[in-house]
């Protein structure tokens, strides 16, 4: 039977009578813990399942490569905008509903995106995209925080960027297939019949986990959100996250080109690349967990300065090979360092606010995702997807940042120290 509880919204005025919540059963937590996991990497899938049908799509609709590239731009603008504000909105209205009409929508998005060729038509559907998987990511987020806290929760949140990683492993895998056996709308088709699958396992063993609704009182969120941007380690630690993420995003929106235009390999070599790519990321994650216990800006500073000494010895190698082996296997060290930087500051941010748990995480992924989508997007537009070399520059560019902002916060953290 479920347990049934009446609240009552002091900020929407809301009717008792009408207010039922289906707050989750215990016996279903367990499945609902997993549910929760599967779905954290679903903006991964949501970008990566037809990367290795860009270069198809630019061609069967007669745009540019950039014009399709955008597509990739705009989903991460407008999955970045969405957890901007939408923390406070599951904070005020909880969970459950929003996450289980995000997913419908999402699936309706899919549906017109696949039956469509007009590229203009789907951006406007990347973008419902974005709002939608924003909505479900930070809303399954915050359902780690509402039930779990002390080392129970370090542990599990420590875990989301390890399982974040199966969808660019998993995405590419199965996109560049469906692309070579049904074309590239298949892919749409996909993560349509999947978010209908999840939106059912939802209803029946989900629900909601917020047991303290925050009132929507604007002036109240607003200065949460000050708070927490005039707290420089957190702020910082973000900029950390969207400059290794941005690392994999440049990849994605030029390997593909660089495979099978400049080494004329199919989408499906490209889909194995990625895949192998989206390993690289699982393994920095892992390593990150492994080493959780370790002096923290210590092992943040090896790894920065080990991603500049890869990627100087990529450069350096291009004088004497350039191979899809060769691509891949510098591209495999810089991404394990992006994965091992994301990891720990991941589980750094989302573990800072533990009471404001929806707008901490929504204002981590929103600003992740706004870096990512403008910094990917200019140097893609500034290093165009043309052979290893431009790549390389591409991750020079990202890694000198990282060490500059890592420099940044010892810096701060030096005087914090020296002012206590």
């Amino acid at each position: 039977m479920f347990d049934w509880n009446i609240f009552k919204d002091n900020s929407t005025k809301m009717n008792a009578d009408t207010a039922q919540i289906k707050y989750i059963k215990e016996r279903h937590q367990g499945l609902a813990t997993i549910l929760a996991f599967a779905l954290i990497p679903l903006s991964g899938f949501a970008t990566d399942i037809y990367i290795p049908s860009l270069p198809t799509m630019a061609g069967e609709m007669q745009v540019s490569s950039v014009q399709v590239q955008l597509t990739l731009s705009i989903f991460l603008i407008s999955y970045g905008v969405a957890q901007l504000f939408i923390g406070s909105v599951l904070d005020s209205f909880g969970r459950y509903k929003i996450c289980l009409y995000s997913l419908l929508i999402f699936a309706a998005a899919s549906i017109v995106i696949a039956t469509t060729h007009q590229i203009y038509l789907i951006y406007l559907m990347r973008i419902i995209h974005g709002l939608t998987v924003g909505a479900i990511v930070v809303a399954k987020r915050a359902y780690f925080v509402d039930l779990f806290e002390g080392n129970q929760l370090k542990h599990y949140l420590s875990l989301f960027s390890i399982i974040w990683s199966t969808g660019p492993i998993v995405a590419p895998f199965i996109g560049g297939y469906l692309q070579t056996v049904f074309g590239w709308e298949s892919n749409f088709y996909f993560l349509a019949g999947f978010a209908l699958v999840f939106a059912v396992l939802e209803l029946l063993f989900s629900g909601e986990t917020l047991k303290h609704f925050t009132a929507f009182q604007l002036k109240k969120i607003t200065g949460i959100y000050i708070e927490m941007i005039k707290t420089t380690s957190f702020t910082l630690g973000i900029v950390m996250l969207g400059l290794a993420y941005c690392m994999v995003m440049v990849y994605n929106m030029t390997g593909p080109f660089i495979i099978e235009h400049h080494f004329n390999y199919s989408p499906v070599i490209a889909g194995y690349s990625s895949l192998f790519l989206g390993f690289a990321w699982m393994v920095g994650g892992f390593i990150g967990k492994a080493t959780i216990n370790k002096p923290f800006f210590k092992r943040l500073m090896i790894n920065s300065l080990s991603q500049v000494a890869f990627v100087v010895l990529m450069m350096v190698s291009l004088n004497f090979v350039s191979n899809i082996w060769s691509l891949i296997f510098f591209a495999f060290l810089i991404h394990v360092g992006a994965g091992f930087t994301f990891n720990n500051y991941f589980t750094f941010c989302l573990s800072k606010f533990p009471k404001n748990a929806g707008i901490a995480g929504g204002l981590t992924g929103g600003i992740t995702y706004v870096i990512v989508s403008f910094l990917s997007y200019g140097i893609v537009n500034l290093i165009p997807a043309k052979d290893e070399r431009n790549l390389s520059y591409s991750y020079l560019i990202m890694i000198v940042l990282s060490v500059l902002v890592m420099f940044v916060i010892l810096r701060i953290r030096k005087k914090d120290m020296a002012e206590d």
